[in-house]
């Protein structure tokens, strides 16, 4: 399979702690299709370096996903994705984003920052599922 790799970022913002982010961003990218059963992850010191963390948190991200079967880690060759989170909707993605590209854009037309935005969008979300649960 050919090889890509993840961009990490964190968010200080998140409320989440640095490696529950990163555990987080493989999960994202494993349910959106841009990682694929066979695919390295970046080596511990290449995303510590990145986005300016211990080593020890980045190994914890990888032990976790580990532990949940989602990566396996191969002494002295690196860290591979054993299976995808991508499912039949994956097709449905394209269109949607292309939605969701065009509200955000009328939200910062409207005049809303980047914490607004989240906040709106959240809220609504959590107001939406908590409506499909009734």
């Amino acid at each position: 399979m050919e090889e890509l790799v993840i961009e990490f970022h964190l968010n200080d913002r998140s409320g989440l702690s640095p490696y529950q982010q990163l555990v987080q961003q493989v999960r994202h990218a494993l349910r959106l299709g841009l990682l694929e059963e066979g695919d390295r992850l970046p080596t511990v010191k290449e995303v510590a370096r990145q986005v300016a963390v211990n080593p020890n948190t980045v190994l914890k991200a990888y032990r976790e996903l580990e532990h949940e079967g989602l990566v396996a880690a191969r002494p002295g060759v690196g860290t591979f994705v054993t299976r995808t989170l991508a499912d039949a909707s994956l097709a449905a993605h394209g269109p949607l984003q292309k939605d969701l590209r065009r509200w955000l854009a009328k939200a910062r037309l409207a005049g809303l920052d980047e914490e607004s935005i989240e906040a709106l969008f959240m809220t609504t979300f959590r107001t939406a599922a908590g409506e499909d649960v009734a």
